[in-house]
C-alpha cells in the first residue's frame, strides 16, 4: 500500500487501529498483550507466539488470562511476512533482545525507505538486573522502548547516550500488570504467606531445596498460617527462563514431607495475591505487584545479596529480609521513595509516578525516537478523566498517537549494523533464519497454501514432540549428566 493510502487509513477513527503482539513466553505474552491494551485500549489485538523452547502451552496462556482476537504460532520470518501482508498500525515485540533485534532488521528490510510502516514498541517484562547494555542495544531501533520506572528510564538513556545512539525512543511507563485490589490487613500477623519461586533463581539444586525447606519450616513454626509455594509452571513446561530443578520434584524429597499448611500452588499471580498477607521471593517481579497493592513483601537475603540472584535490585527498598527474620514475625514494608523511583505507587496513596509528570511536561511531545521519526512534537496527554494510576501510560500513548499521525516513518535504525557489530549481528540474525541484510533465508517462511490439514496437524504434533524431548533433556538428562560429572 502506498504511503498516502496508509496515511489515510491511519487518520480514520481510532477504532480501526490494528495492533499485533509477538511474544516468546507466557510472561512476555502477558506483558506484551497488557501493554498493547494500555497503549491502544479497545482496539483489535492479534497475537503471535514465536516458535521456540519457551512457547507457552494452552494451560499457561489460560493461567495468564489475557485474550487476543486471534492467536497463532509463527517463526520470525513468518511474522515478518504477516506484518507486511496485514499492515498493522502498531507492533509490540515482547521478546528476548536477540529476537527483537532480528525483527527490527527484518522490518528495515521490508521498509528500507520512509514508509507508512507499523510503529514498533518493545520493552522489558520486569526487573532489569542483568545484561543491561546488551539487552538495551539489542532493542535499539524500536520507535518506543518502554521503561518500567523513572529509575529504568534514566539507566536506559544513559546506555544509549553512552554509545552515541539516539535515546529519544525511551519512554517511561510502569509494568502493565500492576493492578488488583489494595491490601486489607488481617491484623498484626500474616495468615497467608506466598513464596513466589522463580525458574532459574537460584540455580543450584541445593539452594532451591534449602529455600523450599525453609518455607516448609515456616509453616511448621506457624501452624496458624497457610504457606503457598507459588509455582510458575508444571513439569515439562517452560517459561522465560529454563527450570532445571522444578520445585515439584524437590517437594517430594523434603524431610518429613510438606506440612498440611504448606502446599504447592498454581494460578494467576494476581488472584493468588488477592488472599496474601506476606509475599516472599528472591527477586521475582511479583514483589513489585505485591508492593503496589501494599502487601508486606520480603526479598530474601539467605543466599546473600548478589547480582546473580537479582535481589541487589531491591537495595533501599526496605524489603530485604531472611527466613529467620520472617520466622520471628517481621513483616517488611516498602520504602516510599524507593517505590516511587521504581514506578510502584501503592494503591490508595494517591501518589503518581514519574510517568504521570512526563505526560504533562514537555516530554509528552514526541521525541524522534531511535528510528529517527521526526516532526511529531506537541502531542496531547492521556485520555480525559483517566486517574493517576491509570494514566501512567499517557506519555507513551501521546508518542504513539503522534507517530500514527505522520504520513510515513523513516526506516528503523538499530544501533547494531554490519558496521558497528560485523561479527555479532550476523549470528543473531542467522539464529532466526534471516540473512545479514534482514531478509529471510531461503525456506525460512513456509508457505502453507495448498497444504493438507492432515499434514499441518502432523507437523504440529512432531513439533510438540520435539519440544517435549528438549524440555525433558533440560529438566531430567542435563542435571543427571552434571551430577555424574561431579563424581
Amino acid at each position: 500500500m502506498s504511503v498516502s493510502n496508509r496515511s489515510a487509513q491511519r487518520s480514520a477513527p481510532r477504532a480501526s487501529l490494528r495492533v499485533a503482539v509477538l511474544a516468546d513466553s507466557d510472561t512476555r505474552w502477558k506483558w506484551g498483550a497488557l501493554t498493547a491494551r494500555r497503549l491502544a485500549p479497545g482496539h483489535r489485538l492479534t497475537g503471535h507466539l514465536l516458535r521456540g523452547r519457551a512457547t507457552p502451552t494452552a494451560r499457561q496462556l489460560g493461567e495468564v488470562g489475557v485474550q487476543a482476537d486471534r492467536l497463532t504460532e509463527v517463526t520470525c520470518a513468518e511474522f515478518l511476512a504477516d506484518i507486511e501482508r496485514e499492515q498493522y498500525d502498531v507492533v509490540v515485540l515482547a521478546l528476548v533482545g536477540g529476537a527483537v533485534q532480528a525483527v527490527l532488521h527484518g522490518v528495515r528490510a521490508l521498509w528500507p525507505d520512509p514508509a507508512a510502516r507499523p510503529v514498533i514498541v518493545t520493552g522489558y517484562v520486569g526487573v532489569v538486573y542483568e545484561k543491561l547494555a546488551d539487552g538495551l542495544l539489542l532493542r535499539h531501533g524500536a520507535d518506543l522502548v518502554l521503561a518500567n520506572s523513572r529509575h529504568d528510564a534514566e539507566r536506559f538513556r544513559a546506555v544509549y547516550e553512552g554509545v552515541g545512539a539516539d535515546a529519544g525512543s525511551v519512554t517511561e511507563t510502569v509494568l502493565p500488570f500492576l493492578d488488583g485490589a489494595a491490601y486489607e490487613p488481617a491484623g498484626s500477623r500474616a495468615t497467608t504467606v506466598v513464596f513466589a519461586v522463580q525458574p532459574s533463581v537460584p540455580e543450584s539444586r541445593a539452594d532451591r531445596a534449602y529455600l523450599l525447606e525453609r518455607a516448609a519450616g515456616h509453616a511448621r513454626l506457624h501452624p496458624d498460617r497457610e504457606v503457598l509455594v507459588k509455582l510458575r509452571s508444571r513439569p515439562g513446561e517452560h517459561t522465560t527462563h529454563l527450570e532445571e530443578q522444578p520445585y515439584q520434584r524437590l517437594a517430594e524429597k523434603v524431610p518429613g514431607g510438606l506440612p498440611a499448611n504448606c502446599r504447592l500452588a498454581y494460578g494467576n499471580m494476581g488472584e493468588v495475591l488477592d488472599g496474601a498477607d506476606l509475599l516472599v521471593t528472591v527477586s521475582s517481579t511479583a514483589a513489585l505487584e505485591s508492593l503496589h497493592r501494599g502487601i508486606p513483601t520480603a526479598v530474601l537475603t539467605d543466599l546473600g545479596i548478589r547480582e546473580a540472584l537479582g535481589n541487589h535490585h531491591f537495595l533501599g527498598s526496605g524489603c530485604l529480609a531472611s527466613w529467620d527474620q520472617l520466622d520471628a514475625g517481621l513483616l517488611p514494608r516498602g520504602d516510599p521513595e524507593w517505590l516511587a523511583a521504581q514506578g510502584v505507587a501503592p494503591l490508595g496513596t494517591g501518589a503518581g509516578t514519574g510517568a504521570d509528570a512526563a505526560a504533562t511536561g514537555p516530554s509528552a511531545g514526541v521525541d524522534t525516537g531511535a528510528s529517527g521519526a521526526s516532526g511529531a512534537s506537541g502531542a496531547s496527554g492521556a485520555d480525559a478523566g483517566a486517574t493517576a494510576d491509570a494514566d501512567v501510560f499517557a506519555a507513551a500513548r501521546a508518542r504513539l498517537a503522534a507517530l500514527l499521525e505522520l504520513p510515513g516513518l523513516p526506516p528503523v535504525a538499530p544501533y547494531y549494523t554490519l558496521t558497528t557489530a560485523p561479527r555479532y549481528l550476523p549470528g543473531i540474525l542467522a539464529r532466526h533464519h534471516l540473512a545479514a541484510d534482514g531478509t529471510p533465508l531461503p525456506g525460512a517462511a513456509r508457505d502453507g497454501a495448498g497444504e493438507s490439514r492432515l499434514r499441518r496437524r502432523l507437523r504440529s504434533h512432531l513439533r510438540d514432540a520435539a519440544r517435549g524431548l528438549y524440555r525433558h533433556g533440560v529438566q531430567r538428562v542435563a542435571p543427571l549428566i552434571r551430577r555424574m560429572g561431579e563424581l
